[in-house]
């Protein structure tokens, strides 16, 4: 199984986004199957969460355009994250699944919403102003392997992969736009913990921004990149550390199996429930 994480400088414009994406996914190599992962908010990467309410209105009409983007490029798409209207009138940050028939597979809704403070420009984050949170585990089955979905924050929640990883996820996708100073503290520890401990392959495909630069975010806000592929064993297969592009990495289900039966975590832990 071929997989690509890609790696963009979102900006405000859908359609500026929409024809980014697709321009770097013709440029992937033709072996097929592939998997292709985009980062969370990569179709609306707003500065206020009221323009991100209006094109969740329109989200029957992207998840048509990407559904007709994987029958032309023969692609399985897991497309980050698309706003998704709710009935409270809020949004559901929706990470979709598609095969390369065009089908949706999957939806999985952003259960940890990003309300915290942190030491950069923006300084205060309140994502569930307009975000509804989801409330359910979602793992789908793909002819590649089953794939756990989450979304950036998610990440710091061990629990939620856990919980994926019982349900028989082998692969944790976790499409993000992490900010600059978290990301330099935490991003690889977290993705590296949440790979050992699940012994599961990572993806982690996200946004990338820097102020005063041609990649620049037109919101004012920075993000990380250091897109990723990690190893059931907490091996870093590929990263993108900045910049736009994508990388890729073949998993193999023969080494995810011998990491499994060489340390049988799993059986462990059903075998010694201990109340600490």
């Amino acid at each position: 199984m071929i997989i690509y994480a890609l790696q963009v400088c979102a900006q405000s414009d859908p359609e500026i986004n929409f024809a980014s994406v697709k321009a770097l996914i013709a440029e992937l190599p033709p072996q097929r199957p592939a998997l292709v992962c985009l980062p969370e908010s990569w179709l609306c990467f707003a500065k206020h969460s009221e323009q991100v309410l209006s094109v969740a209105e329109q989200h029957q009409a992207w998840r048509q355009r990407l559904a007709q983007l994987c029958c032309e490029e023969n692609i399985w798409l897991a497309a980050g994250t698309l706003p998704v209207m709710s009935a409270s009138g809020r949004y559901y940050a929706a990470s979709l699944l598609f095969d390369d028939q065009g089908v949706e597979r999957a939806q999985y809704n952003k259960i940890h919403l990003f309300d915290v403070t942190v030491a950069d420009s923006t300084g205060n984050y309140r994502e569930s102003k307009h975000t509804q949170p989801g409330e359910q585990v979602v793992v789908a089955d793909t002819p590649f392997a089953r794939l756990g979905l989450s979304v950036c924050y998610d990440m710091r929640f061990s629990e939620l992969y856990r919980a994926q990883v019982q349900q028989g996820a082998d692969v944790l996708l976790v499409p993000s736009a992490f900010t600059v100073p978290t990301g330099r503290a935490h991003w690889h520890t977290l993705l590296r913990a949440r790979a050992i401990e699940s012994q599961a392959y990572v993806v982690a495909a996200g946004l990338y921004g820097r102020n005063g630069t041609e990649l620049s975010h037109d919101n004012g806000r920075e993000t990380y990149g250091h897109s990723v592929i990690v190893s059931p064993w907490g091996e870093i297969l590929a990263e993108l550390d900045h910049g736009q592009g994508w990388i890729s990495a073949t998993l193999d289900s023969n080494e995810l199996n011998q990491c499994r039966e060489r340390m049988p975590m799993a059986a462990h832990r059903q075998a010694r429930k201990v109340i600490l």
